[in-house]
């Protein structure tokens, strides 16, 4: 098979085909979602090939025939049939200041009135127009509409931080999909992407014929590349790069289908570069994301082992958003697993693989510690610390980690919980590294503070704030409780480290180690 094109970037169906690109069949979705009804939504994070998706059912409902071939639709759709389409993308617009959506909507709703012929649409509401134009597309051709609606939370996301203009741009909205409802005579499909789901109540509410298909097995591969597409599509991109990095890398994300999948846009940068990066994390700062964790007091020690129900986990709105539901909205999180107690059904979180836990540690950090000339600093010699199995080493580094946390941050937090905090920071620095990092892992004696695997060494951490803790000190709780056993192994290393912490000088205060 001879190399091709990598579509990076391309977000038009007819481009890769006509440019001979490497195309995942995702017809195979279409089918299905054809047969399950006409309204749907999927929520998806970034760079995940939605607007792809869209493009797609785009130009087979438009009838484009010559761009299916050898695609599993192309002998089951009747192509002599022609279905005008109605698309709206909010993706290349923000919309952080009063104003800017209705502008928008207007600019894109005059774009295709200009294109079917409707010079002096009579109605003077967008919501109006909106619905004008689709009864007009279905008398004027025959065949009733197909409206795709691309990023369609993007109005209300730009506009977090000012939570006024959220509102008002969520208030719009919902009478804007309203009309999708009051027009189902006149619609054959409809189909709606975002990142998020925000509530039925908030937005959704006339619409309650829409079909969510954003945690259905049947569709959870339906945006996403899985290991068999890397093994057949893009195979000859593949000698020279080992799976199971690529793997730990780059593959985790689960919506509760069997096979965990890909972030296309990582894949296609990897096989470029031929270097295993954070390629995603790369294209946008999640600032809004770790402001939110930061406010919320969510430790990062946590966020390997978070829970959510359904309903927690797929909407949230603007004035209550769930750190769990942001989270894994977003792409940070994904499902690890499903747990069912009586008729209540939850979800464990984790992170998918090793470039997302690697970049947002060093979000943290990058919020934690404003100095990034000190953060690299610390970062690296932490590194060159464990590679030399250097333990007196560590604790200067670790005392230097705190000293360049500015004391404005702890007036600005209240910070309950310092022993979490503290524990907080010492997780982030070592994520970050991409290391192998547990918080709180349970054994048969309790549960362990935090484990670091590096290479044929495990060290084992304990941590007590002196002005909270009781008798006794760190390390001998670690060695009364045994937490090295669960460890032992031939030819690993364990090192026990108790690090102790005062609240008032807000550093390590005292820190011991020994091989267990």
């Amino acid at each position: 098979m001879d190399r091709r094109r990598l579509p990076i970037g391309i977000q038009t169906f007819r481009k890769i085909r006509e440019d001979h690109a490497y195309y995942v069949d995702k017809t195979p979705y279409i089918e299905r979602l054809l047969k399950g009804g006409t309204h749907h939504f999927l929520s998806r994070p970034r760079r995940f090939g939605k607007s792809l998706f869209l493009d797609t059912l785009k130009e087979l409902f438009e009838g484009n025939a010559e761009l299916f071939e050898g695609l599993a639709i192309c002998d089951k759709w009747d192509w002599s049939v022609r279905y005008p389409v109605v698309r709206v993308s909010f993706g290349s617009g923000h919309f952080a200041s009063e104003g800017d959506l209705r502008a928008e909507v207007g600019d894109r709703l005059r774009e295709i009135e200009d294109a079917a012929g409707i010079s002096d649409p009579p109605a003077a509401s967008d919501a109006g127009r909106l619905r004008h134009l689709i009864r007009t597309l279905h008398g004027s051709t025959g065949q009733r509409v197909v409206v795709l609606i691309d990023e369609y939370d993007k109005p209300i996301l730009d506009a977090l931080n000012a939570p006024d203009v959220a509102r008002a741009n969520r208030d719009y909205l919902r009478g804007l999909y309203a009309v999708v409802k009051d027009c189902d005579a006149h619609i054959r499909f409809s189909f709606i992407t975002g990142v998020s789901k925000f509530s039925k109540v908030s937005l959704f509410s006339g619409l309650n014929n829409l079909t969510d298909i954003t945690l259905d097995p049947e569709f959870s591969g339906i945006c996403g590349y899985t290991e068999s597409d890397l093994e057949t599509v893009f195979a000859p991109e593949l000698p020279g790069l080992d799976r199971d990095e690529i793997r730990e890398w780059y593959n985790g994300y689960s919506w509760l289908g069997e096979e965990k999948v890909y972030n296309p846009f990582d894949i296609l940068l990897l096989f470029r570069s031929r270097e295993f990066k954070a390629h995603w994390m790369e294209t946008g700062s999640p600032t809004f994301l770790v402001e939110t964790l930061s406010r919320r007091q969510v430790r990062s020690v946590d966020l390997d082992a978070m829970r959510g129900t359904e309903e927690l986990l797929t909407s949230f709105d603007v004035d209550e958003i769930a750190p769990e539901a942001l989270l894994f909205q977003t792409g940070y999180l994904t499902i690890q697993g499903k747990e069912t107690r009586g008729a209540r059904t939850s979800y464990r979180l984790g992170y998918p693989n090793r470039e997302v836990q690697l970049g947002l540690n060093e979000s943290l950090l990058r919020h934690w510690v404003r100095n990034d000339t000190a953060r690299t600093r610390n970062t690296d010699r932490l590194y060159d610390l464990l590679e030399a199995s250097d333990l007196p080493g560590l604790e200067a580094v670790f005392r230097s980690f705190f000293a360049s946390i500015p004391y404005e941050w702890y007036t600005n937090n209240d910070i309950a919980n310092f022993e979490g905090y503290y524990a907080s920071v010492f997780y982030s620095y070592f994520a970050a590294l991409g290391l192998d990092v547990a918080a709180e892992e349970s054994t048969n004696r309790g549960r362990l503070d935090m484990a670091v695997r590096f290479e044929d060494r495990v060290y084992i951490f304990e941590f007590k704030v002196v002005e909270q803790a009781g008798e006794g000190s760190a390390m001998a709780q670690l060695q009364d409780r045994g937490y090295a056993d669960k460890y032992r192994a031939p030819g690993v290393t364990v090192h026990l480290v108790g690090v102790e912490f005062s609240s008032e000088s807000r550093n390590v205060v005292a820190f011991e180690h020994a091989a267990a």
